[in-house]
């Protein structure tokens, strides 16, 4: 009996379906690795034009007015740490590739995941494509994108992007699914507006979920920085397969704190300013 005939390549689907976005939506793929390249640019060198000093206490004061004085602590320890380990550079360009990668992320699961918790059917069309996206080997991901963005930082952080989309947009559904209706209702019978209801309500009472989802994506994106060297993104991800090619095992432990030193930077932060952000708000609101 002839096997071949029941073999299923999905490559074989795939590659044209990739050549024919390549050939018809060109301008578009390339203004938008564009635009991503110019705001990525834009924010490595706001890190990097000053001084590595001024960067760190810049950030120090920032954390202690608008978070606290703990945050502001673990963000020195943090930079110093990426400092003093002699991948400064590289960690600010890890750090930019995430931020951008993180906020695309957020902006997109976000009002889809408020539409999901709304419409039952749309949930449950998301669902199986969120399954697929959470088991597929992050690798893989960057295999389409570096056939239509080519090698660099932008297949990286497209790649990062639908990494980072699954968890925020799973819980951000929970988070509003979770909402009681008790409390919709009340706003309802006061007269709120759906707008009041969403920003003075729910998204209050989901907030807790909501940082959850923050902090799953802003790891899984961190997780995404070492395979991203592998394409020429650069950052710690480059250090990391370098010690790893090298066979340097004080450069891929240093590049790897510093991707920890990182995650817990940019968690810590997130956290910080959106509970406190959260505490006052409800204080002026009462």
């Amino acid at each position: 009996m002839n096997f071949d005939l029941l073999r299923f390549s999905p490559g074989a689907y795939l590659a044209p379906v990739v050549d024919w976005l390549n050939k018809n939506f060109h301008p578009f793929f390339n203004a938008l690795a564009t635009s991503i390249e110019t705001v990525l640019g834009a924010i490595e060198r706001v890190l990097l034009f000053p001084p590595a000093y001024a960067v760190i206490m810049a950030a120090v004061i920032l954390a202690a007015v608008f978070v606290s004085w703990r945050v502001a602590a673990i963000t020195a320890v943090a930079l110093l740490f990426c400092l003093f380990a002699g991948l400064w550079t590289a960690s600010m360009q890890t750090l930019a590739l995430v931020t951008v990668a993180v906020v695309i992320a957020v902006a997109i699961a976000f009002p889809l995941g408020i539409l999901a918790s709304r419409h039952r059917g749309l949930e449950t069309a998301l669902r199986p494509l969120l399954d697929i996206m959470q088991t597929v080997p992050p690798w893989v991901y960057l295999i389409p994108a570096v056939m239509i963005f080519s090698l660099g930082r932008v297949p990286a952080i497209m790649a990062t992007i639908i990494y980072g989309i699954p968890p925020m947009l799973r819980l951000t559904t929970l988070a509003f699914n979770q909402v009681p209706k008790e409390f919709k209702e009340l706003g309802r019978a006061t007269g709120a507006s759906p707008r009041a209801i969403l920003f003075k309500i729910e998204i209050p009472l989901a907030a807790p979920t909501l940082l959850v989802g923050l902090n799953q994506c802003i790891l899984l994106s961190l997780a995404m920085v070492v395979l991203a060297g592998l394409v020429g993104a650069g950052g710690l991800g480059a250090e990391v397969t370098r010690g790893l090619t090298r066979m340097e095992m004080g450069l891929g432990l240093r590049a790897g704190l510093s991707i920890v030193a990182i995650a817990i930077l940019l968690d810590r932060f997130s956290k910080g300013a959106l509970q406190r952000r959260r505490t006052t708000g409800g204080a002026s609101t009462v």
